[in-house]
């Protein structure tokens, strides 16, 4: 099996996987398997190495994406199975950036339910489940729930090449 069909069976098994669980009783849950959005007074974006250069991540080390549906001033990924899989980043406070990042790129857009998800350059700012754990990018380039989703470097800009880090091989495809 190719790498990039691999990647999109993981993808899809993850999908079918939240969405089984989902129509389940409300007693089950993905709590073993899930990344639970980051809320916390004043969360301060990091940047990670990456085959593409810098890139955003938590403070843990979590990759970032944008998702291609979202504008500067909105979140499309609100509800159900998009944000079981992509949980936003959110914070109660004024986000900041750590080195290597521009503070005039950070901001916030309130969601539906009233959060403030923390945004780059305008790009509302979410994990992905797929990433196990913190250096992991294996949700870049993805059509998942509705649209593409993609790294953001250091400066602002999405990233639309497709690779992965972590236990998969890059690869280096244009899209």
């Amino acid at each position: 099996m190719t790498p990039a069909r691999r990647h999109l069976v993981t993808a899809l098994g993850l999908a079918l996987s939240a969405l089984a669980l989902s129509a389940c009783s409300s007693g089950i849950t993905t709590a073993s398997y899930s990344v639970t959005p980051t809320t916390a007074s004043g969360v301060t974006l990091s940047s990670e190495p990456s085959p593409v250069g810098r890139i955003l991540a938590t403070p843990g080390g979590r990759t970032l994406y944008d998702f291609t549906p979202d504008t500067p001033t909105s979140s499309a990924c609100v509800t159900g199975l998009c944000v079981r899989l992509w949980p936003p980043l959110l914070t109660t406070g004024a986000p900041t950036v750590g080195q290597g990042l521009k503070s005039s790129l950070v901001g916030t857009v309130r969601r539906p339910d009233g959060t403030l998800q923390v945004t780059y350059a305008g790009h509302p700012l979410y994990a992905w489940i797929g990433d196990s754990k913190p250096g992991m990018i294996t949700g870049q380039a993805l059509l998942n729930v509705g649209g593409y989703w993609y790294v953001i470097q250091a400066d602002g800009r999405q990233v639309k090449t497709a690779f992965t880090v972590g236990p998969t091989a890059v690869r280096g495809r244009k899209q």
